[in-house]
Order: structure tokens, then sequence, then C-alpha cells
């Protein structure tokens, strides 16, 4: 019989291993080259953290996977796997630059909170189609927003190009908005940060992991969710519509996705561009699933993330010998054994805490 292990390790312990895991790897790929992986990592560590610009890049991407990670998160309390972050944010996006553009010129305190609202509808809307088609027809949702993340690509490309894009314009992106209307960057107030993207938006990220704690695990609609995702028969006997609750979370997850949008469209770009989330859904997806679909574990699995990501742009810079490839790779290392194989060490650590309880009983 397998012994629990205490939640400080589940949390805690055995995410930091996995973290340690990718990284021994990584370093030996870094020494195969015949670099120094000790330098490496002190440089990715001091070129996220070391100086403010560089931190505030990190805070950046942090933003960024913060949000995906908690799209991911609220459909897993609800027994749903959300893959389709990537393109309820790219979605979001659209509806971020409508609203920037038809009010292009207002102040941005004004704006602000109307990007929120117009790219949390369109990324909710984009969500809630698979969650309606998983409700009443029964389809997956992994496979459902999987392919919406396809569509999503296809028809932003569509929009941009063909209808979004101004005449006399080379590249493909869309009018800009106002400088007025921009979301400030952090900079602007504190000057530790510099000429770096972070931006209020780092705020909303903040107040999101808050609100998500608060509707997850002290609402009635969490507990209802909750329950829906440990037991959906007893939902359904408890008197609790699952096709509701599979909707309404779906919404509220690509909502959340869609903050992404107004972090790049809204303040960073200041437009809209071909693949602005770059990659940031499908991160969160790791985000979510390291940090336990916890508004903590949330947290500081995307400011990992993130420091790797500006970390491995600085390791890039300061070593050549480094190619772009290999960070990728140890990034990628980090996502496999934090996601993928993140409960690889469990066994050996039950059985060592299991051990160590009957010795201590004994």
């Amino acid at each position: 019989m397998r012994t629990p292990l205490p939640r400080w390790v589940d949390v805690a312990l055995l995410p930091a291993l996995n973290v340690i895991l990718a990284f021994l790897i990584g370093g030996l790929i870094v020494l195969a080259v015949g670099q120094n992986p000790l330098q490496a990592v002190g440089i990715m560590i001091g070129g996220a953290f070391g100086y403010g610009l560089g931190f505030g890049y990190t805070l950046y991407y942090t933003t960024d996977f913060i949000f995906a990670g908690l799209a991911v998160s609220l459909a897993y309390h609800a027994g749903m796997f959300n893959i389709g972050p990537e393109g309820q944010a790219y979605v979001g996006g659209l509806g971020v630059i409508l609203v920037a553009l038809a009010l292009n010129g207002l102040h941005w305190s004004l704006m602000f909170p109307l990007m929120i609202v117009a790219g949390a509808l369109f990324g909710a809307f984009w969500a809630f189609i698979p969650g309606v088609l998983q409700a009443k027809r029964g389809s997956h949702i992994v496979i459902t927003t999987i392919l919406f993340n396809f569509i999503a690509v296809s028809l932003m490309s569509y929009i941009i190009t063909r209808i979004l894009k101004p005449e006399g314009v080379q590249s493909d992106e869309s009018a800009p908005i106002d400088a007025i209307s921009r979301i400030p960057r952090l900079g602007e107030f504190i000057g530790l940060f510099g000429r770096s993207p972070v931006n209020l938006t780092f705020i909303l990220a903040i107040l999101a992991l808050g609100f998500v704690y608060w509707l997850v695990w002290h609402s009635k609609f969490g507990y209802a969710m909750r329950a829906l995702g440990h037991n959906p028969t007893a939902t359904r006997y408890a008197g609790i519509s699952s096709s509701r609750m599979i909707m309404i979370t779906m919404a509220l997850a690509g909502a959340l996705a869609a903050m992404v949008a107004v972090n790049n469209v809204g303040s960073v770009q200041g437009r809209l561009i071909l693949n602005f989330v770059n990659g940031a859904g499908f991160v969160g997806v790791a985000v979510a699933f390291m940090g336990k679909a916890h508004p903590i574990g949330v947290a500081l699995s995307a400011l990992l993330f993130g420091a790797l990501y500006q970390g491995g742009q600085e390791l890039a810079f300061s070593m050549p010998g480094i190619t772009k490839e290999m960070i990728v790779t140890i990034q990628a290392l980090v996502i496999l054994f934090t996601g993928a194989m993140g409960d690889m060490l469990r066994i050996p650590l039950e059985r060592l805490f299991a051990r160590g309880a009957t010795e201590s009983g004994t």
C-alpha cells in the first residue's frame, strides 16, 4: 500500500527536485559542448534577477505565464484539460485591438479596463465553444481545444493580413495604438525596471491569482466546480448541472488566457501582430501542472519559466558557444520533468518516507 506524501513534499520538494534534475541533465549538455555548466547557470540567474532591466523582462514573461497557467488550472479543477490558452489568447487579442482602435486616443486609465473586458469576452467566446461541444455533444475537451488553437492561428492570420493591416504597411500588423492609450510600463513608476516591457498588467496578474484562489476555494461556484472535477456522478445527483458548469468554467478559463493579449497587444507591442502569443499558452500547461493547479504554485512556476526565458536570452548573448537550440532544449527539459514526468520521483520519495515512518514507529 502506497503511503501518501506530506503536503509540503508534494507541493514544494517534488517540483524542486524535478527542476534540479532537469538542470543537471541540461548541465551535461552544456558540458558536452565544452562549456562550464556552473558559469552558464550563474549567467542565467544573473540575467533573470541580477539587474533591473533583466528582472523586468523576467516579470514580463511571468505575467503571460501566470494568465496561461491559471486558464489551464481553472479548467483542471472541473476535471477538464484546457490545452487551448494559445488560441484563446490569440483571439482575445482581436477584442483588445478592436476596442483600442475604436477608441484610440482615450487615456489609458479608461482604456485599460475596456481592453480587459473586450479581450475577456473574445477569449471566453473562443473557449466557450469547446465547452459547449463537450457539455452537449461529448466531444473531448483536449482534442477540441488543440484543434481550436490551429483554427485561431488561421483565422487571426486572415484577419490581420486581409482586414486590419493598413494600406502601405509592409509588415503584417494592425494600426498602432496611440501612446496615451497604451498600458504604461512599470518603469514609468519604478525606475529599477527601466525600459523593460513589464507593465501594469503584471498587477492584474497578481489580482487574477487572488481571484482564482477565492473562486475555487471560497465560493459556491468553486465548490461545485471542484465537486464536478472529483466526481461527476455525485455532482449530477446533487442537482448541479454538469453542462452548465463545464461551459461557464471554460468561458472563465478563456477570459483568463485572453489577458495575455492585454499584456502584449495593449502595452508591449501596442498593435496586433502575427503570433504575438509566441507559445505562452503552451507553456501555461506546464506551469499549471508544476504548480499543482494552485495559484501560489502557478505564480512560482510562472516565475521560474519567466527566469528561464530571460536567463536563456542572456546566456545566448554571453556564451556564444551555447546555441539558441541548446537553450530551448534546457527549457524543454524543465517542462518535461515538471510536466510530463512530474511524478517520476514520487514513488522513490513515497518509499523513503514510508521507511522513515516505519523506523520512527519501531
